[in-house]
């Protein structure tokens, strides 16, 4: 997974070496986010010494399994890309497509995705595609909280 994530990072970004630094998220404010925001979820992209980004690992229901994503953002804390790293269904895998991904990108904490009226519907995908929208939805309210906690700038 870490092969994807990195080949994500540089395709996004444009750079070739950076490092991923975790940002800690106190235990007391695990409770106030919607989403697991643990030690291996939330980090910084960081080349030499510049902040270039911020990414959110994190997974989500399908039908029977969950699948692996991430959302990567600019400094400003907005969508540059969103990518799904490991699909376990047979069925659904059309989430994967940037073509349906991208309508993700652009999107801010002020912004409230919802599937099936600003996020277009996929038949055959229905309930990863739902719940991909949610778990957007809620990786971008996790952010506005880190926003207004003054944990992110």
């Amino acid at each position: 997974m870490q092969k994807k994530i990195d080949a994500a990072i540089h395709s996004t970004y444009g750079i070739e070496t950076f490092e991923l630094k975790r940002i800690a998220i106190a235990p007391d404010l695990q409770d106030t986010v919607p989403l697991l925001m643990n030690d291996d979820s939330l980090f910084e992209i960081v080349q030499d010494t510049d902040l270039v980004g911020y990414l959110y690992l994190g997974e989500a229901p399908s039908m029977k399994q969950k699948f692996d994503y991430i959302v990567m953002f600019d400094l400003d804390l907005v969508i540059k890309k969103s990518k799904v790293l490991i699909y376990r269904e047979d069925y659904g895998q059309q989430i994967g497509s940037q073509r349906w991904l991208k309508q993700f990108i652009g999107l801010s904490a002020t912004d409230v995705p919802l599937y099936a009226e600003n996020i277009d519907a996929i038949s055959g995908a229905t309930i990863s595609a739902s719940n991909m929208t949610k778990a957007v939805a809620n990786v971008l309210k996790s952010i506005a909280i880190l926003e207004e906690k003054q944990l992110l700038p």
